[in-house]
């Protein structure tokens, strides 16, 4: 949503002796104000997008978003199975959540847990036929909506800058040290 004209577009005035975190820092480097504006875009169209392809999927296939993106990871893993903990990574959800959404799949029909054989605690979530033509009859609608919402409205060249910024973002937001605190890691 777009700051009313009068909104400042750096930071706002802090209040008198504010209690003061490391991250608060007074060296803080606030946003300039075309900074300001192209977060805010972002956020806008980020926010809008989801809200638009949960709602297409509401509505065409009865799933929110992030149960048809696990459906689809499923779909193209080999023998459509794969280790919990390493679909919530894909997802990039707390195992917990997975486990919430991996048993609202399992209540469809969609999905069925599996034990791992080589390790007792481990558990394989498999996509069942069933699953697998859930979404086979929900993708040609949700690619058209993700077509329509984002490919239709930029040129060829626009499409390639979004994916490499995208990519530099997301590459810098997810470090490969063993301890990296990610919640998919917990």
């Amino acid at each position: 949503m777009k700051a009313p004209a009068s909104a400042p577009a750096t930071a706002p005035t802090p209040d008198p002796a504010p209690e003061r975190s490391p991250a608060a820092s007074s060296d803080a480097r606030w946003l300039t104000d075309d900074e300001q504006r192209v977060w805010r875009s972002y956020l806008e169209a980020t926010t809008l997008l989801d809200d638009h392809l949960d709602r297409q999927l509401q509505r065409d296939a009865g799933m929110p978003h992030i149960y048809y993106g696990l459906l689809v990871k499923l779909a193209e893993s080999p023998r459509r199975r794969l280790r919990m903990t390493e679909l919530a990574r894909y997802a990039k959800i707390t195992r917990s959540r997975l486990s919430h959404a991996v048993a609202r799949l399992e209540k469809s029909g969609w999905v069925r847990r599996e034990d791992c054989p080589s390790d007792k605690r481990g558990q394989f979530a498999v996509l069942t036929d069933e699953g697998h033509a859930v979404l086979r009859r929900s993708a040609p609608g949700h690619v058209n909506a993700v077509r329509q919402a984002v490919f239709d409205r930029l040129t060829p060249e626009q499409q390639k800058s979004l994916g490499e910024i995208m990519r530099i973002i997301a590459e810098g937001l997810q470090p490969d040290e063993a301890g990296a605190d990610l919640p998919w890691l917990r």
